[in-house]
């Protein structure tokens, strides 16, 4: 495999570093918790975990949808942390025309403007950077017009689907073990972690300061202190998300499509390394709902369920 770099300081800094970002706030009230007390859920975790500079990416038009969704981002810049653009709507760009695209960025920009603590960062909702050469290109012109950096991410996972299978429980009246759901989620993401700090290894001849996309969801406030904790009995230090878009693969800007998981796998897809390889098993919403009812935290399908029918 191609090395894109594998010498100097950094090669030889192999302390594992990470941040912590959350997309889509402010959310609504999910399966266990209200908007508010998620929020304070995910501060707390926050705090006691020392984690500094956390950056929340806000969808604005949830805050039309959200009456106190406004003092909850507030809450977030008063904890320490920073928010940045994640646009308005959450449109796909590959089904998005370049100037609509980019004009949902700028209302998402001009509601942020009424906030402190507002970082220069977009992040691309789906991670979709586009299908097609022209339009990644175009809107990648567009948000560099617009002094906004790409904030990129090194993890992906699906702790979205996760979130809605802890919902899809809730829904048909299971009790819920908090522990072992706790435990499923962790153990998860921090596969993924090590999956793609491999990846980084192998392309890059070292582990770059990480960036872990993660929603504002609630299973993020029930397990956030979980996960802060078996990332540093691996081996991990927290860094400001700021700070990790300060390495140097931000800079770099991988010749691909392959966009949607995330930086490392797309420096990787860029170096040679066959696509199939670079998607963690976990990225895959049948496999999860496998896990989940292997653990015991689903009900299985039922004979009809798994014919497919209604």
């Amino acid at each position: 495999m191609l090395v894109l770099c594998a010498s100097g300081p950094a090669a030889a800094d192999q302390q594992r570093r990470i941040a912590l970002t959350f997309d889509d706030a402010p959310r609504g009230a999910g399966p266990l918790f209200s908007g508010v007390v998620r929020t304070q859920r995910i501060v707390d975790h926050l705090d006691a975990g020392a984690v500094e500079g956390a950056l929340f990416f806000v969808t604005t038009a949830n805050l039309e949808r959200e009456a106190d969704g406004r003092a909850r981002l507030v809450s977030y810049v008063e904890a320490g942390h920073r928010l940045a653009n994640h646009s308005h709507s959450h449109p796909w760009l590959w089904k998005t025309g370049v100037d609509d695209y980019l004009a949902d960025v700028d209302r998402a920009s001009e509601v942020l403007a009424t906030f402190d603590g507002v970082a220069p960062y977009f992040r691309y909702p789906y991670l979709d950077e586009g299908r097609t050469v022209a339009r990644r290109d175009a809107v990648r012109a567009g948000l560099a017009e617009r002094g906004l950096r790409n904030g990129h991410v090194t993890v992906d996972n699906y702790d979205w689907f996760m979130n809605a299978l802890l919902a899809e429980a809730v829904r048909s009246g299971r009790a819920i073990d908090e522990a072992a759901w706790c435990s499923a989620y962790t153990s998860i993401l921090i596969d993924g972690i090590e999956f793609y700090d491999r990846i980084a290894r192998e392309t890059l001849g070292r582990s770059p300061q990480h960036v872990l996309l993660l929603h504002e969801n609630d299973l993020a406030a029930l397990c956030l202190d979980d996960l802060i904790a078996a990332l540093k009995d691996g081996g991990w230090a927290f860094v400001p998300a700021e700070t990790a878009f300060g390495d140097p693969i931000a800079a770099w800007i991988p010749d691909t499509l392959f966009n949607g998981q995330g930086r490392v796998a797309a420096l990787a897809a860029a170096a040679g390394q066959p696509l199939r390889t670079l998607v963690h098993e976990s990225e895959d919403e049948a496999w999860l709902r496998r896990r989940f009812q292997s653990l015991g935290l689903l009900s299985e399908p039922t004979r009809s369920d798994a014919a497919g029918k209604p």
